[in-house]
């Protein structure tokens, strides 16, 4: 029997242009060179799917859980010019508004009401209401990356810019964000607006290097801000403008792709380029703490570098990749494809799902990572009933028998640096030691589901 000659290619890489959730991470955006798309978060499921003809999109920013969308064009062949914000209603899938500047922008961030455009040097805030009225503008460093951040929940007033120098933050108070307009007739008994609250700091003198992430919860009441150098995270008292919480991500440089609050503020996620998501509890009635070296109670007495002093999370998960998949494609396709993201480039918010213990069944918070290379996971935390340390005993596992299958059997190993502290060749024996006993306790998040991005379905 004679058979044709047939050609293997490799599939096309995917290439998602961005990833976003909303204010409440009840939905997620993705932008790709086909268009756009809305889905919600938990259960995962595809609401609104939109074709972009004549070009792509850098970015498109859900208004909580309204059909408005802000566009903002990028990519190879932009559908909108860089300095341009579009606004588009997905009930009559048209433009309804945009705005233009006389420079590119960098980035966007909105409530109800209101949103705030971070260009180079300055960002500049809008409120919507019937019309899009330019409300006011402050001065910032050098803002690259275009960040900032806004507090999203009822009365909440908060907006969190770079400051005029390096390292700073600005603190400002914005006009109450009202309430979600509720739906059928109003309770009889609603609640009245709590008074604004009087700040006493404006600025806070975060970091010595430039800023990566700034994070709010919806109350406002406390910021997360980390720097280039990518080791900390540092949590401030918006009221009071002190310091309440400086946690460790590791101690090797790393790029902070972000930082996520839980709703309650019991907890916060920090995600960066060494692919791990590591959490962190700021609250002690969460049944879990962090965990710090054994030597972290000998700082008072002893002059040991600040190092000791640190929490570590107690938590982690690590983004799988697909490298060799990757390496073959671009073997296939030629060069490397400069519109192809960064394999653990990801995207992480807090859900509340029902878990399946119990009955009726308990509601828990739970993670949902997104990567820019179609990855969607469902995270559960791991819950301890006791502390763990740098130098204690490992905790007791969960039984294989009765819980999903842990993320460490679906990682994929890699050559990498470690996002935990790297103390690897270091003449330092002490902390050497410190980081083998670390590595043995470390806790990973359980995987609870996994759905893989396809060019042509979607998440499926």
């Amino acid at each position: 029997m004679n058979l044709g000659r047939q050609s293997i290619t490799a599939t096309k890489p995917l290439v998602l242009y961005d990833v976003r959730f909303d204010a409440d991470s009840q939905i997620f955006t993705t932008a790709t060179p086909a268009g756009f798309a809305i889905y919600r978060s938990c259960p995962l499921e595809l609401l609104k799917k939109r074709e972009v003809n004549g070009g792509t999109l850098a970015a498109v920013v859900p208004l909580h859980s309204s059909s408005l969308l802000f566009l903002l064009g990028g990519g190879r062949s932009p559908r909108y010019p860089p300095n341009k914000v579009i606004f588009w209603d997905e009930a009559t899938a048209q433009e309804v508004a945009e705005l233009e500047f006389r420079e590119k922008v960098r980035g966007i961030t909105c409530r109800r009401g209101w949103l705030a455009v971070a260009l180079r040097r300055r960002v500049v805030v809008f409120e919507i209401g019937e019309t899009v009225t330019r409300y006011r503008e402050w001065d910032t460093c050098d803002n690259p990356r275009g960040i900032l951040a806004m507090a999203t929940g009822s009365y909440s007033t908060l907006l969190t810019i770079p400051g005029r120098q390096i390292g700073h933050v600005q603190l400002i108070h914005l006009p109450p964000c009202r309430p979600p307009e509720p739906i059928g007739p109003p309770p009889p008994n609603s609640p009245r607006p709590p008074p604004p609250t009087k700040h006493a700091q404006s600025i806070l003198v975060a970091h010595n290097t430039a800023l990566t992430a700034l994070a709010v919860p919806p109350s406002g009441r406390l910021v997360a801000t980390t720097s280039l150098r990518g080791t900390l995270v540092r949590v401030w008292d918006t009221a009071t403008g002190k310091q309440v919480r400086e946690l460790r991500r590791g101690s090797d440089q790393a790029a902070i792709y972000g930082v996520a609050f839980r709703p309650d503020e019991a907890e916060l996620c920090v995600w960066s380029d060494k692919g791990t998501v590591h959490i962190f509890a700021l609250t002690m009635g969460t049944g879990v703490s962090n965990r710090q070296s054994t030597l972290s109670s000998l700082t008072s007495y002893l002059p040991l570098p600040k190092y000791f002093e640190s929490e570590w999370s107690y938590a982690q998960f690590r983004i799988p990749t697909l490298t060799s998949h990757i390496s073959l494609s671009q073997q296939t396709h030629g060069p490397v494809d400069a519109d192809l993201p960064e394999e653990e480039k990801c995207t992480v918010g807090w859900i509340e799902a029902p878990t399946a213990a119990g009955k009726p069944p308990v509601v828990e918070y739970q993670l949902i990572a997104l990567t820019y290379t179609g990855g969607w996971y469902r995270l559960s935390l791991p819950r301890a009933s006791s502390s763990t340390s740098l130098g204690a005993h490992s905790p007791t596992p969960i039984p294989h028998s009765t819980s999903p299958p842990s993320a460490r059997s679906h990682t994929v190993h890699r050559a990498r640096s470690p996002s935990s502290a790297s103390f690897t060749n270091r003449p330092d024996k002490g902390k050497g030691v410190a980081y083998e006993k670390e590595k043995k306790e470390s806790r990973e998040c359980v995987l609870l589901e996994f759905r893989r991005f396809g060019s042509w379905d979607g998440w499926g």
